[in-house]
C-alpha cells in the first residue's frame, strides 16, 4: 500500500527546501531586469512565501507550540508572517517599473532572511531534537497534502512566472521549471485519484 508518510521528506527538510527556493528566486531578481521579468520573479517569491507561511502556520507551528510554546522564535513567527503578507500586498499593488517595487522586494527579502535564519538555527534543530523521525515524516506528509491543495489553483501561474522570471539563468530555469512540473504532475495525479 502507498504511504505518503514513508515517501515524503521530513517537515524540517521541506521547510529548508522552501527557504532555498525563495532565496534562489530572490537572487535572480535585479533592479535592471525587464519589467516583465521583475514582476514574474516577484510573483514567484510572493506565491512561494504565502504557501510556505500557510503550511507552517497550519502544520508546523501548532506542533512546536505544544512542545515549547515559550520559545521566543515561535512566538514571533506568525507576527513576522503577518508583516510579510503586508509587504506582499503592497508589492503586488506596485508596478514593476515603479522604484518602490524594488525597495519593497528588498525589504521583504531582508525580513525573510532574518526569519529563515531564526527558523534554521533555532526551530528546525529544536523540532529535530524533540520529534522522532516518524513524526517528522508524518508532518512532512501532512504538509505535502496541504501544499498540493494550495498549489492546485496556482500551478499554471507559477509555471509561467517561473519560466519568465528565471529566463536569464539556465540553471535556475531548469530547477524552477522542474519544480513547477513536479508540482503540476502531483496536482494532476491528486485530481484524478
Amino acid at each position: 500500500m502507498f504511504s505518503l508518510n514513508k515517501l515524503s521528506p521530513s517537515v524540517t527538510d521541506m521547510i529548508r527546501f522552501d527557504h532555498s527556493h525563495v532565496l534562489v528566486s530572490f537572487h535572480q531578481y535585479t533592479s535592471a531586469a525587464r519589467a516583465g521579468v521583475k514582476k514574474a520573479l516577484a510573483e514567484t517569491i510572493c506565491d512561494a512565501l504565502e504557501i510556505h507561511a500557510t503550511l507552517e502556520e497550519e502544520v508546523f507551528y501548532p506542533v512546536l507550540r505544544r512542545l515549547d510554546g515559550a520559545e521566543p522564535v515561535i512566538q514571533k513567527s506568525e507576527p513576522e508572517h503577518d508583516e510579510m503578507r503586508r509587504l506582499i500586498a503592497e508589492l503586488r499593488a506596485t508596478g514593476p517599473t515603479d522604484r518602490r517595487h524594488d525597495q519593497l522586494l528588498h525589504e521583504l527579502m531582508r525580513n525573510v532572511m532574518h526569519h529563515v535564519a531564526d527558523e534554521e538555527t533555532v526551530l528546525l534543530p529544536e523540532a529535530e531534537r524533540m520529534l522522532d523521525k516518524d513524526r517528522l515524516n508524518e508532518l512532512g506528509a501532512q504538509m505535502t497534502r496541504r501544499r498540493l491543495e494550495l498549489l492546485k489553483p496556482k500551478v499554471g501561474k507559477i509555471a509561467a512566472n517561473t519560466a519568465l522570471g528565471f529566463s536569464g539563468s539556465t540553471t535556475a530555469l531548469v530547477v524552477g521549471l522542474a519544480s513547477a512540473l513536479v508540482a503540476a504532475r502531483f496536482v494532476a495525479k491528486k485530481a484524478t485519484a
